[in-house]
């Protein structure tokens, strides 16, 4: 018998387990993939880390967070700094003095505030209907054109006309020329990629891969007095109040033989003629001098039973629908619920780290 059943080998269901072995428990970890690690999965190529399912740029404000995570392996300075590609021209993300520069010739933050604020007069409506309208409302039109409207689109698979307002209720406008992303007090990369984190917290776990919890549930729950589930809620429950909505994403990853392809570990292609969101170039995010590079174009998808679901779509409609969900995995005296697919709510590193702590500390 096993104390803890954990579905799943990424961040939550690893600190989990870690967590748990500290305190004597008997855990078995259970992956339907090849590999431990999730979505935070790093594989070496021609020297490179390679981020198998995307960027992954640790984050936080959290000291505690920051401490934990940094137990495991060393982090680098690595900043978030990505750069928009739009028709030949190259812009700064988030929106900043570099950006509105670049495309109105300002200097100044006042400059710059008044370009904004007489786009918005010129083209805003009182009582946006739609994201479109929202995001003019917010930035003007010509940032929401060149910048906004192409991305998102493919990012949604719908028209931003077609789009609630609700989706981007402000977006970043910051009057200094600083390119950093996020506004929090730590960030960087592991030296040596993500794979040894989880590696290190699962050392003394017994890890079964290859292995669909769903498929043999009922021989799995046998030996197992409690389960930490992390994959789809409504999955658990066979859909029986219907199938939540997510957003999938498809990588075409290559080695390029060339030292140097972009300049930058992110660049996101804003127009929607171009069909992938983004090229990921992942020697940047160790500065890397490797003679070789790899590059990933990532494509926004939507998402099918069998595919891998990224991003919940959180609509009216779907935060409905996983209260059903959420009432009934409430009542459930063996199953606890935790990660992305498992709370249906879109989550960071950092807000998974804090997320599985406090689950462990509740629960063990």
């Amino acid at each position: 018998m096993y104390d803890y059943l954990i579905v799943g080998s990424g961040l939550f269901g690893s600190i989990f387990a870690y967590e748990a072995g500290k305190k004597g428990y008997k855990c078995l970890v259970v992956e339907k993939r090849d590999h431990i690690g999730g979505n935070i999965y790093t594989k070496e190529v021609e020297g490179i880390q390679v981020h198998e399912y995307g960027a992954h740029i640790f984050h936080t404000s959290n000291k505690e967070v920051w401490e934990y995570i940094r137990q495991f392996a060393e982090f680098n300075r690595y900043t978030n700094s990505p750069i928009a590609y739009y028709k030949g021209e190259i812009y700064n993300m988030p929106f900043n003095m570099n950006t509105f520069n670049k495309m109105w010739g300002v200097v100044t933050p006042g400059q710059a505030q008044e370009k904004i604020a007489e786009q918005i007069e010129k083209f805003g409506v009182e009582e946006p209907k739609n994201l479109e309208e929202q995001a003019i409302n917010l930035v003007g039109k010509d940032i929401y054109e060149k910048l906004v409207k192409g991305y998102t689109e493919k990012q949604w698979g719908r028209r931003a006309t077609e789009l609630p307002p609700e989706i981007i209720k402000r977006l970043p406008v910051r009057l200094t020329y600083d390119n950093n992303y996020f506004n929090d007090c730590y960030q960087g990369i592991p030296v040596g990629g993500y794979t040894q984190i989880i590696e290190k917290m699962l050392d003394k776990t017994e890890v079964r891969l290859n292995t669909d919890y769903l498929e043999e549930k009922e021989q799995l729950d046998k030996i197992s007095r409690k389960v930490v589930y992390t994959g789809p809620i409504d999955a658990f429950y066979e859909y029986k109040y219907g199938e939540l909505e997510y957003r999938s994403v498809r990588f075409e990853t290559e080695v390029l033989d060339e030292e140097n392809h972009q300049g930058n570990a992110v660049v996101n292609y804003t127009e929607y003629e171009v069909p992938y969101t983004r090229i990921i170039e992942h020697k940047h995010f160790e500065f890397g001098t490797q003679p070789k590079t790899v590059v990933s174009k990532e494509y926004s998808a939507p998402w099918k039973r069998g595919d891998e679901p990224y991003y919940p779509v959180n609509n009216e409609r779907n935060n409905l629908l996983y209260e059903k969900y959420a009432r009934e995995a409430a009542e459930e005296e063996k199953v606890i619920f935790g990660g992305r697919l498992g709370r249906y709510k879109y989550y960071d590193m950092h807000h998974i780290v804090a997320e599985a702590l406090k689950c462990a500390e509740e629960n063990l």
